[in-house]
């Protein structure tokens, strides 16, 4: 999660404007079309379900007129009560023949059950052979309604299948009752005649009695499920059960082919309920071509979201992108150029601050380049102020000591070199000479000492010719010669000393090694050589400046990568490494 995050952060303003404005006006576009096109779905589903509810009242008007010839049926088999008090069974099962071919649309079998058990029947010949055990029980039901007809639950007739039978007593001239007289409805042209109503490829029909038992349903719609292992297509008891259990409005089962929306019916005179089941993706198909017309303005507006959240997102960020292409050259402070103020709105007056920011930076950096070089110049000249007093102390003293012995020859040869060593170490205006020139100085310092100190030591020098022409530090080497003589050599009881002065250049750099075999210093010492003045215990005056005073001269001249580099081991002597880099004159 953190790295996609960083990965986030990473994108630029304008990609990132980019994006948000797309995908927030992109989703904002969807949700709309996606409202939109449920609400037509929706729309839709309700005229459907109101079409539904007026063929549902259409088709209970045809159910109640299928009752009423049922009923003038039974009225016309009443009739021939005097038929069947005679008792000519003949005639009877001709009759009733007679009746159930005129209304064989209606009728699919007919019965005349008398008092005494005895059943005529329009097929007397199959009914005698097959039987149905079903008449007893509607016999018994309909003799104790005292003239209404009855209405049976469904069930299967032996001579008429799956049927529901209506029956009416049959009374004599004076009331009495003498039989009672059955239709087995032919269920077969009801479930046609209520299919061309309400079935098509979209919805079919169930109903149901007033026990919740199926009556008819289309089967040949292939919409509603089929109850598992079984001959027949009979639907399952549980989604039997499911329809019986909703309310009279409309309402939602899961059939064999999806959700289905069920618009429901009160009971008919029948006591019959009708429900139109009707597939809920037909809603959504139906809008298809509403749908089409989203594709195609998707489509185009996606194209012009796309254009138009990319030039707004280049135009909002082009001058803030410009403000940072000039913000990360701040390195290169001196020529930036100011930017061009255009807009007065918050990102122009951000580009004028910027612009005033620059300005002055500028002023600042200038300054500051100012003090810099005024604060490196007066650190040089406190330093080189630092150098000859205590060159001319230790001088001075060396002439002293010689003028006590008596010394007047040498006295005046010290004299001579220091005015020599003063007119090339301090006389110059300039504060660089070439090695050759810091090397001339440094031999008639070397030669003041040597009247000094006569024989005890030995000095050397090693130079690259190479060397000699590029430019130094005035006053770079002698102090270093200096702390090897006074520290290094005079303190020492060696026997003859050895001061050894190399220089080459390596590794493009100028490097000079003063080596001297004196007393050394210890570890302690060393560390603090380049950092600090030393004291000399036994006197009062300052001895280990000049080491420190050229450490730092060098390093804020060149850098902190130049400077020196003291090895030292006590009693066996010190190396002194000066590096500067090379620069030729």
């Amino acid at each position: 999660m953190n790295r996609i995050y960083r990965w986030y952060r990473s994108w630029s303003l304008a990609t990132r404007q980019f994006l948000f404005l797309f995908i927030i006006t992109f989703t904002f576009f969807v949700l709309l079309a996606w409202n939109n096109y449920y609400k037509a779905a929706d729309l839709f589903k309700n005229q459907m379900v109101s079409d539904s509810v007026t063929l549902i009242a259409r088709t209970n008007q045809f159910l109640d007129t299928y009752l009423d010839n049922s009923r003038n049926v039974l009225l016309l088999i009443a009739t021939d009560a005097k038929l069947l008090q005679e008792g000519d069974g003949n005639k009877i099962s001709e009759s009733l023949r007679f009746i159930a071919e005129n209304n064989s649309a209606l009728v699919k079998t007919l019965y005349l059950i008398r008092k005494d058990g005895k059943v005529y029947a329009s097929s007397q010949v199959k009914y005698e052979i097959i039987g149905n055990p079903q008449l007893r029980s509607i016999y018994d039901k309909s003799q104790k309604t005292y003239g209404a007809a009855v209405v049976s639950q469904p069930y299967a007739s032996t001579l008429s299948g799956e049927t529901v039978a209506i029956s009416r007593p049959v009374n004599s001239g004076n009331g009495d009752m003498i039989g009672v007289a059955v239709i087995e409805l032919n269920l077969e042209n009801l479930n046609r005649k209520i299919s061309e109503l309400t079935s098509g490829s979209y919805q079919t029909f169930v109903i149901m009695s007033d026990k919740d038992k199926v009556v008819t349903f289309d089967r040949d719609n292939g919409i509603l499920p089929q109850k598992p292992d079984t001959y027949h297509e009979d639907l399952p008891e549980s989604f039997v059960g499911k329809l019986a259990g909703l309310p009279v409005t409309a309402s939602e089962v899961n059939g064999s082919t999806g959700k289905l929306v069920v618009v429901k019916s009160g009971q008919n005179r029948l006591g019959w309920t009708l429900l139109v089941l009707i597939k809920d993706r037909y809603f959504y198909q139906n809008v298809i071509r509403l749908f089409d017309n989203y594709k195609a303005a998707a489509s185009i507006w996606f194209v012009v979201l796309l254009f138009m959240a990319f030039v707004m997102s280049r135009y909002m960020t082009k001058s803030i992108r410009m403000l940072a292409v000039k913000m990360d050259r701040v390195q290169d402070v001196g020529v930036i150029p100011n930017l061009v103020v255009k807009r007065e709105d918050e990102i122009g007056r951000l580009t004028q601050s910027f612009n005033a920011m620059m300005e002055r930076i500028r002023n600042l950096l200038q300054e500051t380049k100012h003090m810099e070089e005024r604060k490196k110049q007066l650190e040089l000249k406190m330093l080189q102020s630092q150098i000859a007093p205590h060159f001319l102390y230790n001088t001075l003293a060396c002439i002293g000591s010689l003028a006590k012995q008596h010394r007047t020859q040498e006295v005046k040869e010290t004299i001579r070199a220091l005015v020599g060593v003063l007119s090339f170490g301090f006389d110059k205006t300039s504060e660089f000479l070439t090695v050759e020139e810091e090397l001339a100085g440094l031999n008639m310092y070397m030669q003041i000492q040597k009247i000094r100190y006569g024989d005890k030591f030995t000095f050397i020098q090693e130079i690259d010719p190479e060397a000699l022409p590029c430019s130094i530090l005035k006053l770079t080497l002698q102090p270093i010669l200096e702390n090897a003589v006074f520290h290094g050599i005079a303190p020492s009881r060696k026997g003859e000393g050895l001061i050894h002065v190399r220089g080459s250049i390596c590794k493009g750099k100028l490097r000079f090694f003063i080596r001297d075999n004196g007393t050394g210093m210890e570890k302690a010492k060393l560390h603090k050589a380049l950092e600090e003045r030393m004291i000399d215990p036994g006197s009062e005056r300052t001895s280990g400046i000049g080491m420190a005073n050229v450490h730092q001269r060098l390093r804020i001249h060149y850098g902190a990568s130049y400077g020196l580099r003291i090895g030292s081991v006590p009693n066996e002597g010190t190396v002194v490494c000066i590096s500067i880099p090379i620069i030729r004159r």
